[in-house]
């Protein structure tokens, strides 16, 4: 059985068009089978996005970005900053490319388990839905990783569902980061805020 989050180029080609309305803006996206939330945008997603949207500045990593949703509206509504999307499933990575066009945002889009590939470069604000069918193990890598990548005062924000283990998270990012806050609970979707104080310089 082939995974949203592994490499799934072998699968037959779907692509579907949907269209995703967020801060008065309308977004267009391509998915097709292999990727997360085909039939549309994932509640979840948005719900992180309408939290965290007064929040999004400078440079930002979409972290397991699926087609790209996450990614291309923080590039939207963070024009003068950068935005950088990653995910294992290079279909996905494709489509991500592909939104971006189509919806005139500019991002980096890249194949990487994590940040296998981003080498040292830091952020200031990371947000994910992170790939909870891929398991705690990975997870909690990519929230320590997250914490080693985010510039003094960065922000990380995810979002999980309280039934696939949100309260779980909350203790794993508080030992990671020394505070995790729940901001934002909708529909049983947690969003879920740290900021990183463990850099000395910016």
């Amino acid at each position: 059985m082939t995974h949203y989050f592994t490499d799934n180029r072998s699968l037959e080609k779907n692509r579907k068009e949907h269209s995703f309305r967020f801060f008065g803006h309308e977004y267009v996206f391509t998915t097709d089978n292999g990727v997360f939330s085909k039939e549309g945008v994932d509640y979840g997603s948005m719900v992180l996005l309408e939290t965290a949207v007064n929040e999004i500045h400078g440079s930002v990593l979409d972290l397991g970005c699926g087609y790209g949703v996450i990614g291309i509206v923080a590039a939207s509504l963070n024009p003068q900053g950068s935005v950088t999307c990653v995910d294992t499933n290079p279909r996905a990575v494709e489509l991500t490319d592909l939104n971006a066009q189509q919806n005139h945002t500019s991002v980096q889009a890249l194949v990487s388990d994590g940040f296998s590939e981003i080498d040292d470069r830091k952020f200031d604000v990371i947000l994910t839905n992170p790939p909870i069918r891929a398991g705690k193990k990975v997870i909690y890598r990519l929230f320590a990783e997250s914490r080693d990548h985010l510039y003094n005062n960065g922000i990380l924000f995810a979002v999980i569902r309280r039934q696939q283990g949100a309260e779980s998270a909350v203790k794993e990012l508080n030992g990671l980061f020394g505070n995790c806050e729940v901001v934002n609970r909708d529909r049983g979707y947690w969003v879920l805020k740290c900021v990183n104080r463990t850099n000395l310089v910016h």
